[in-house]
């Protein structure tokens, strides 16, 4: 009896023993070895012109155009058949020309991201008469470019990056569009063959005068429109077509006019020289008294009183000047007891006349309203 109670006392004991040991923590796994780092790899250098080109990362894809019934359309563009002398690639996200069909008379690349522009999409493009490049970022224009298309007539590249007019523009140009860009260099003789260039639009770049050469304009017999308005210019430009129409010099740094400066010109009728430094000591008394000049334009200036003008003149704009007076007896032509006042055909045609801005207050002098019978329209 007391054998089976002393194995019945073992076999407690060792349960309890048991059960001890299996509250003891187990021992964690040995965390894995580290990863062998790999060795940097190092690619031999090239020299700077074998680098390879890398796409710009702030331009979106080029968009494909519709399917064509063209074969010779590119992807990028859209070739109407209704219109097939036109292609129409803008808005396209181009980086390059791409290849100009041969029956393309019309080219629209405008508003894409082209920085160059080269030969080779212009091989078989000899039909071509109006290109438009606007809004790209056209920093170069290789010179064979325009040899290819010899008929081209309207050149539109307004807002790109342009430094310099291109090279050897074509012979039968008759408008050109260069505006808004950086161009501070014309080459010489770049606009000596064009005679048929009726628009010339530089404006909005930064042209001096010393860029501005002594003939650069004088063999343009048929120019109508020379707008160099938004440059570094401090003297009016010399040689002038005198067959122009419509000269614009605003926003320039223009302090005088020579005595002569406007004689000869036998179409004349725009004039702007707004935002300028001229003051009645550049300005002559007389300069402006041109039979031809319709609308004249002297705003944001400095003058303190009203040049003369011709009886012609339908529109004045002297507005935000330092003007104090304004004495119609001496302006006008004619003396107010004048029966030419009463003639219409001979009354002056002042029409429009804007002075605000000025050191002047109502109401306007009586004898400017004697004068200026057609008035409709005075602001001070």
């Amino acid at each position: 009896m007391k054998a089976a109670v002393g194995l019945y006392s073992a076999l407690v004991l060792c349960l309890l023993m048991g059960a001890v040991f299996s509250q003891r923590p187990r021992p964690k796994k040995p965390p894995k070895p580290p990863k062998a780092t790999k060795r940097p790899s190092f690619k031999p250098s090239l020299p700077p012109d074998e680098l390879e080109p890398q796409e710009p990362t702030d331009f979106p894809p080029p968009i494909l155009g519709p399917p064509s019934m063209f074969l010779d359309c590119p992807r990028e563009c859209f070739c109407p058949p209704s219109f097939p002398n036109a292609l129409y690639c803008e808005n396209r996200n181009l980086r390059t020309v791409p290849v100009i069909p041969s029956r393309v008379h019309y080219l629209y690349l405008q508003n894409n991201y082209i920085s160059v522009v080269t030969a080779e999409p212009f091989n078989n493009a000899t039909e071509l008469r109006w290109v438009n490049m606007a809004n790209n970022r056209i920093r170069k224009v290789d010179k064979q470019v325009f040899e290819k298309v010899p008929g081209l007539l309207f050149l539109y590249m307004e807002r790109n990056q342009l430094k310099e007019v291109p090279d050897d523009l074509p012979a039968g140009l008759e408008q050109l569009i260069l505006s808004h860009n950086q161009i501070s260099k014309i080459p010489s003789g770049a606009f000596g063959k064009m005679e048929h260039l009726a628009l010339l639009d530089l404006h909005h770049n930064k042209l001096s005068d010393s860029d501005v050469g002594k003939n650069t304009f004088k063999d343009m017999k048929n120019l109508v429109q020379l707008n160099l308005a938004h440059n570094i210019l401090k003297k009016m430009p010399a040689n002038i077509p005198n067959g122009i129409t419509q000269l614009f010099l605003d926003r320039n740094n223009i302090e005088d006019i020579p005595k002569d400066y406007f004689q000869g010109f036998s179409n004349l009728a725009f004039v702007r020289l707004n935002y300028n430094q001229l003051s009645d000591k550049g300005v002559p008394k007389a300069v402006f008294n041109v039979s031809t000049l319709l609308d004249l334009h002297l705003a944001h200036n400095q003058l303190t009183s009203v040049p003369l003008f011709n009886p012609q003149l339908e529109q004045l704009h002297l507005n935000h000047n330092s003007i104090e007076s304004i004495n119609g007896t001496q302006l006008c032509p004619f003396s107010l007891s004048s029966e030419s006042l009463t003639d219409e055909a001979l009354m002056p045609r002042l029409r429009y006349l804007r002075l605000d801005g000025n050191h002047l207050s109502p109401p306007v002098p009586l004898d400017v309203i004697m004068c200026f019978r057609h008035l409709k329209s005075i602001v001070i």
